[in-house]
């Protein structure tokens, strides 16, 4: 039987470049080899597109606050048109028969890679230009999940030119103290701070500012963190809950990919047979009111009354050895090795699917 050739797409011109090596390393070592032939395309922080050896693409692989791609002489780039050889470099011309991007962050997470990949006719693993779009944008996220009647946590919105009427005494009376600072178009915490006082409040807004045009600043909910995997396209299925005790003041960049012990991750979370009925319905119906497909990773704050907060969805989440996705799987059942094999399906199904829409008004079905 002829091998389907995988096309694993990582790094990226992001904040979370290296988390994406990490994550790649992963997916990369858990393919079927039996059924799976993978090229790998690592991307620098240039944007330029390398095709990788599997035996060398990575330096300092085992030391996450080291990592770097080992950026290979050859160049490749995508086709944008339907072609048999839709990956091409100086030398050669290379066929691939579906894409997995494991790209955290802008470029990869948020609808850009997604529409190239639509143009150039090929099958990806996840939610589509729209889903990718919308999971990125906190603020437009968390806007849609509001107006469908799902729960959110209190969020101010201010873009660059409204910078200097952001006022600390303000966000104090309507949001409390603490609050979260973030950019709006990022993930793994980059860019994130928890401000207590009026001192940190400036460094909080700038630093945040320098990741995006657009920022958030939300109240702090004070509650367990916990998250549900999704996976599936029409009918996506949620796994049970996991939950996040963070050693760190909260769940951090450092918390999450560098500080093995950052966080102690308890999975299956301790939660009441009702209570993981809820996040796993809530996390269903995020996941389809943001457009997603394939995968996602729902994020919840649960309260000491009970209550639960979407705090966010992540479109392409961590792949790296202590994510939550590929866990929370685990524990329900499907191994590393047949989720990656299951969320490649889902792509292929769904852009067979597409293939049979017409495109010309002339074409008979």
């Amino acid at each position: 039987m002829k091998k389907i050739r995988v096309g694993v797409i990582f790094g990226g011109q992001s904040a979370e470049h290296e988390v994406s090596l990490q994550s790649a390393k992963n997916v990369i070592a858990s393919l079927d080899r039996e059924k799976y032939e993978p090229l790998l395309i690592g991307i620098d922080k240039e944007g330029k597109w390398h095709l990788q050896d599997e035996g060398s693409f990575l330096l300092h692989a085992t030391d996450p606050s080291r990592v770097v791609l080992h950026t290979s002489s050859e160049n490749v780039s995508l086709i944008p048109w339907k072609s048999a050889a839709n990956i091409q470099s100086v030398t050669q011309n290379l066929g691939l028969d579906v894409i997995f991007p494991v790209l955290h962050g802008p470029y990869g997470e948020d609808g850009t890679i997604q529409g190239l990949l639509k143009l150039a006719h090929l099958p990806f693993v996840g939610a589509g230009v729209l889903g990718s779009a919308v999971g990125m944008d906190k603020d437009v996220m968390k806007r849609l999940l509001k107006s469908e009647g799902l729960p959110v946590g209190k969020f101010l919105v201010f873009r660059e030119h409204e910078r200097k009427t952001i006022s600390y005494d303000e966000l104090k009376k309507s949001l409390g103290i603490p609050f979260f600072v973030k950019p709006a178009n990022l993930g793994s915490s980059v860019g994130v701070s928890k401000v207590h006082s009026d001192k940190e409040f400036e460094k909080a807004i700038d630093d945040a500012f320098s990741y995006d045009t657009k920022i958030l600043i939300e109240e702090f909910i004070d509650g367990r963190e916990i998250e549900c995997a999704v996976l599936g396209n029409e009918n996506p299925e949620a796994s049970v809950a996991g939950e996040i005790i963070p050693t760190h003041e909260f769940y951090s960049y450092d918390a999450k990919y560098i500080d093995e012990k950052g966080a102690k991750l308890v999975i299956p979370a301790m939660l009441s047979g009702e209570t993981l009925s809820e996040v796993q319905e809530l996390a269903t119906k995020t996941f389809e009111v943001l457009c997603c497909e394939g995968m996602a990773r729902v994020d919840f704050f649960l309260t000491k009354d009970g209550k639960l907060f979407v705090n966010e969805i992540n479109t392409i989440p961590g792949f790296t050895k202590i994510s939550m996705y590929p866990k929370l799987w685990e524990a329900s059942g499907v191994m590393y090795t047949e989720l990656i094999d299951r969320l490649i399906t889902l792509a292929i199904n769904r852009f067979e699917k597409e293939q049979q829409l017409k495109t010309h008004q002339s074409e008979k079905r």
